[in-house]
């Protein structure tokens, strides 16, 4: 049990997933879920238990049983006993101390990262402001790479998203185009696909392997399918790069999704073993979201921001390039309006980074939910300060395959042009020399455009 007293009332927690849950800022999928403070007074009594906490005790209780579940035995099994040691001694109050101090720099929390469990991090960000989840979150840099590479200082990437409902390869393309001429797609080209046929999934890899192949671009393409028709597909010959895969903190959750593990390594292995990468090799792209696993009834009693921690030990088993937290996706349900959507968001990037994630954050609310643009514009801002590797690039912000409100191509010249952010440097070598971008990394205006830069690719649209 866990006590803490305010004024004269004393309250107490009777497990450590209860601490989490009740220290938790308020959202609607915790209450959905019963584990919710019922009272601001009661999850202030919360985070002083769990401010007292040492971070040991995250070693020795876990939430879900190791037997029960191989996400828990990942999440044991992996732990770096010596890169935990310069914090081991701390509570979760002093570690909170420890990453706004100049004593967590750059190299000490890369340094840090393989000592830390998904709980640890989602604890410690229970007792942060959104402003300390900016400024810790702004001092940790992980690079990946592939063809471009991601998240270096002062970087911002941005992954083009071309859906269309029908999976129409000229609207596709067409968007495609449009994206590029304005510097979107250096994180990666990505299609989420309207349908599962084999041969319709192949026509969209080829054509996106053609497009990358014929202009020299450092970018690499994704096809969002289930990862096991991934697989067959570099089976049977398709150029793939990227292996995408949504996945969760609980086995119970991955199960819901049709992987394990074991499948994850497995298309880990089949895209290496493609060896198409020029500047590394991190081929897997994996895509998260907080209250994923209440929808699916995999939750096992905890909080969805703890569950979404755990998700992040799943994606850092596989050396992703990319880790992306569709944050406002799922709905109302689960983050009801724009402040609960923003606080997510900025835990999300924070702990993904925190440990040793590739974070990019899709910046996003569904229509049914108390959000709008005004919410995206100031949760892309500061994001953007926090220093997040990619955000997405939807035409006109509004993806009419998914249905949902994302960020534009437009949302990103936006935010690198305030904050001075460029694009990954093998691609913004590639704008300068397309002559899409001056040497400033500014974007040239349609009268200094050269004439159809992506002239074969338009002809083939107005065939």
């Amino acid at each position: 049990m866990f006590r803490a007293s305010i004024g004269v009332r004393s309250h107490v927690f009777g497990s450590l997933a209860e601490l989490l849950a009740k220290a938790s800022p308020f959202r609607s999928g915790d209450a959905l879920a019963g584990v919710a403070a019922v009272s601001a007074e009661e999850r202030m009594a919360a985070r002083v238990a769990l401010a007292d906490l040492p971070l040991r005790v995250f070693l020795d209780q876990v939430l879900i049983p190791y037997e029960a579940d191989e996400v828990t035995r990942l999440i044991v099994d992996s732990h770096d006993a010596a890169a935990f040691a310069p914090v081991a001694s701390l509570t979760v109050g002093g570690f909170r101390d420890w990453l706004l101090s100049p004593r967590a720099t750059t190299e000490a929390l890369a340094a840090l990262a393989p000592g830390l469990t998904p709980e640890m991090a989602a604890a410690v960000s229970k007792l942060m402001r959104n402003q300390d989840l900016i400024l810790a979150a702004r001092k940790i840099r992980v690079v990946s790479a592939f063809r471009s590479t991601i998240g270096l200082p002062g970087r911002l990437s941005i992954r083009l998203q071309p859906n269309h409902p029908a999976d129409d390869p000229r609207g596709i393309l067409a968007s495609t185009l449009d994206g590029l001429l304005y510097g979107a797609g250096d994180a990666c080209i990505g299609i989420n696909p309207a349908t599962d046929e084999p041969a319709k999934l192949r026509a969209l890899w080829e054509m996106l392997d053609a497009l990358i192949a014929r202009h020299g671009i450092p970018t690499q393409s994704c096809v969002l399918a289930h990862v096991t028709r991934q697989i067959d597909a570099i089976n049977a010959g398709a150029p793939v790069d990227l292996l995408f895969q949504s996945v969760g903190g609980t086995e119970a959750l991955n199960r819901s999704f049709g992987v394990s593990l074991a499948l994850l390594r497995e298309a880990q292995d089949a895209g290496l073993s493609l060896k198409r990468g020029t500047v590394g090799n991190n081929v897997m792209y994996f895509e998260t979201g907080q209250g994923a696993a209440l929808s699916a009834n995999a939750h096992h009693g905890l909080d969805q921001q703890t569950c979404e921690a755990r998700a992040y030990a799943v994606c850092r088993a596989y050396a992703p390039l990319l880790v992306n937290s569709v944050v406002g996706f799922i709905g109302p349900e689960y983050l009801y309006d724009g402040k609960q959507i923003i606080r997510a968001g900025l835990e999300d990037h924070f702990c993904g980074k925190l440990l040793g994630l590739p974070m990019g954050v899709d910046v996003c609310y569904t229509n049914h939910a108390e959000a709008d643009q005004d919410d995206m514009d100031t949760l892309l801002t500061v994001l953007g300060a926090a220093g997040v590797n990619f955000v997405m690039g939807v035409p006109g912000a509004d993806d009419v395959m998914l249905g949902y409100q994302s960020t534009s191509f437009h949302d990103g010249l936006a935010l690198r042009e305030t904050l001075g952010l460029r694009h990954a440097p093998e691609f913004e070598d590639w704008l300068i020399r397309m002559q899409l971008i001056d040497v400033q990394g500014r974007l040239r205006s349609a009268r200094e455009l050269p004439a159809q830069p992506f002239g074969d690719a338009i002809e083939a649209l107005s065939r």
